[in-house]
């Protein structure tokens, strides 16, 4: 993260707060992110509620199709993270 700019960063997050709905949501992703960068983004969350919901390690790997090592990283935010827990949680 040191090599980011603080002032690109914040504009990152500032767009991601002006999304309104779904659909815009759906446009700004697919203008931002290669079809590659999506998919990943989009395993890491489904693991990270997988985790969330007690499924174990084999289980989450054999569901998203992630490495173990992704899947360490999503676990340790998972635990130790306020992320994925302020968004997945009950859900």
């Amino acid at each position: 993260m040191s090599k980011i700019k603080e002032d690109e960063l914040n504009d990152l997050y500032d767009s991601f707060i002006k999304i309104k709905d779904r659909e815009a949501c759906k446009e700004f992703l697919s203008d931002l992110l290669t079809s590659q960068e999506l998919e990943a983004l989009t395993s890491r969350l489904h693991a990270a509620k997988l985790l969330i919901n007690g499924e174990t390690y084999q289980q989450v790997i054999n569901e998203t199709n992630i490495s173990s090592a992704t899947l360490a990283r999503v676990s340790k935010c998972v635990k130790n993270g306020k992320g994925y827990n302020s968004i997945l949680k009950d859900k």
